[in-house]
C-alpha cells in the first residue's frame, strides 16, 4: 500500500513540475536581430519553430514573425510561442533631464482616515467596504472616473445616499458600496485619500528618430505611498530646468531638483512599466553632438566588464559624458532592471554629485560606440555604485 501511495505522489509531483515549467514559458517573446531564442525547459519539453513570415517595419527593414510549438515528449503540442524579431535599430542617445507628468487611469487610493461628521462624531464610512489602500477607483455609480475632483463632485451630490464603487486590485475588477458621511451642509466625504496624477524629473535614455518613439528612466514610476507601479491613462514629458543638486553620500541618496511647472510639453507617455516609461515625442531633440548621427543598440552578449561612459545632465543643465566602469553582468536577467552593475569613476561627477543621484535614472550607457543600457538604481550604502538595465530590454518595451 505504501509503495502505491509513493508511486501516486511521485506521479503527481512530476505532473506539477511539468505544468509549472510549461506555465513559465512565455506566449510572446521579443528579440533583436542576432539574439537567439533561449527558453529554459526541462527534459521532455522541446520548442520547435513551426512558421515564419516577414513584413516591413522600422527604418524600412524587415521584422520577422515566427511561431514556435512547445512539444511534450516530442508529440504532444501543449503551447504556442509567438516570436517577433526586430532589426537592430540605430537610436539617438539622450541624457537630457526631462519633466514627467503622469495621469492615472481612474484614481488611486493612497490612504484612509476617520471623518468627523456634522454632529462631531468620528466615523469610518469605508469600514464595511472591501476597498483599501492601493486600489484604483475606476467607476462610481456607473460613471467613469478620471480625476479626484470628479470623485468629490459625485460624493457631494449623493445627499448621503449609498454609492457603488467599481475598483481594480491586481488587474482584477471588484464592486463595493459606501455610504458617504455628511460633514457640513452640501458636503460629504468617504474617508478615502485619492490621487489622480504624479510628477517628477528623470532622464531621457534614447529615441528612434524616424518613429519618434522614446525610452526613459529604465524603471517604472511607483506611487510614493503604496509603492506600486502607477497604472496610467496617459502622461506628458516636458522640458526641465535644473534648480539644484543635493550631493549623495553613504546612507543618503542625493537628488537633482528640477522645475517643470511652466515648461513646454515635448512628448506623450504611452506606458509606465517596470523597465521605464515609453511614448512618442512631438519633435526630435537637439542632443549631445557627439552621438547626433545615432548609435547601434548592443546585444547583451556584446557587453563586457570594463570601461564605459554615460550621458547625464547634472548641476549645469548641460548634457555631459562621464566615465564609468561595468563591474558585473547578469546576461540572463530578463526579470528586473538590474542587468549589470556600474561604478562611477569620473572624478568630475564624483565631486559634483558624490555619485549616482535621484534624477539620473535613465542616463544612457555607452560602450565600444554602442548603446548598452541605462542607469536605473543606486546602492544607498555606496552612492558611486549602482545598476543598469540592458538596452535590448528597453528596445523591446518601446516597440511593443
Amino acid at each position: 500500500m505504501r509503495k502505491k501511495y509513493f508511486f501516486i505522489i511521485s506521479l503527481l509531483l512530476i505532473f506539477f513540475i511539468y505544468v509549472a515549467n510549461i506555465e513559465q514559458i512565455p506566449s510572446k517573446v521579443f528579440l533583436l536581430k542576432g539574439q537567439k531564442l533561449d527558453i529554459k525547459t526541462i527534459a521532455g519539453i522541446e520548442i520547435k519553430e513551426s512558421q515564419k513570415q516577414v513584413r516591413e517595419t522600422w527604418q524600412d527593414q524587415n521584422m520577422k514573425l515566427s511561431s514556435y510549438d512547445v512539444m511534450l515528449f516530442g508529440h504532444i503540442k501543449v503551447k504556442e510561442v509567438s516570436v517577433t524579431t526586430y532589426p537592430k535599430l540605430k537610436v539617438i542617445p539622450s541624457g537630457r533631464l526631462i519633466g514627467i507628468k503622469l495621469y492615472t487611469d481612474g484614481v488611486l487610493v493612497i490612504g484612509t482616515s476617520e471623518i468627523e461628521n456634522i454632529n462631531g462624531i468620528m466615523e469610518r464610512a469605508y469600514e464595511n467596504s472591501s476597498i483599501r489602500e492601493g486600489d484604483i477607483i475606476v467607476e462610481i455609480n456607473g460613471k467613469r472616473i478620471d480625476s479626484t475632483k470628479m470623485v468629490q463632485d459625485i460624493v457631494n451630490n449623493s445627499n448621503g445616499e449609498e454609492i457603488e464603487i467599481k475598483y481594480l486590485r491586481n488587474d482584477q475588477s471588484y464592486v463595493t458600496k459606501i455610504k458617504p458621511i455628511k460633514v457640513a451642509e452640501n458636503e460629504y466625504k468617504l474617508g478615502l485619500w485619492v490621487r489622480d496624477s504624479a510628477s517628477g524629473v528623470g532622464t531621457m535614455t534614447f529615441y528612434e528618430p524616424d518613429s519618434k518613439r522614446f525610452a526613459a528612466l529604465g524603471h517604472g514610476i511607483s506611487d510614493g505611498d503604496t509603492g506600486k507601479i502607477l497604472d496610467i491613462a496617459e502622461g506628458d514629458i516636458v522640458n526641465a530646468k535644473v534648480i539644484s543638486l543635493t550631493k549623495g553620500r553613504r546612507g543618503f541618496p542625493g537628488e537633482i531638483r528640477g522645475n517643470i511647472s511652466n515648461e513646454r510639453t515635448i512628448g506623450k507617455i504611452r506606458v509606465n512599466t517596470d523597465f521605464g516609461i515609453y511614448g512618442t515625442m512631438e519633435d526630435n531633440f537637439q542632443e549631445y553632438n557627439k552621438y547626433q548621427s545615432g548609435l547601434e543598440v548592443a546585444l547583451r552578449e556584446e557587453i563586457v566588464p570594463g570601461k564605459a561612459t554615460m550621458l547625464a545632465t547634472v548641476s549645469t543643465g548641460e548634457i555631459k559624458e562621464y566615465e564609468i566602469e561595468i563591474t558585473d553582468i547578469e546576461y540572463e536577467n530578463n526579470y528586473n532592471n538590474k542587468s549589470f552593475k556600474v561604478e562611477i569613476t569620473d572624478q568630475d561627477l564624483l565631486q559634483k554629485s558624490g555619485g549616482i543621484v535621484c534624477g539620473m535614472s535613465g542616463a544612457p550607457i555607452i560602450q565600444n560606440n554602442k548603446l548598452i543600457g541605462a542607469l536605473t538604481n543606486v546602492l544607498v550604502a555606496e552612492p558611486k555604485i549602482g545598476y543598469g538595465v540592458f538596452a535590448d530590454i528597453m528596445i523591446k518595451e518601446m516597440v511593443k
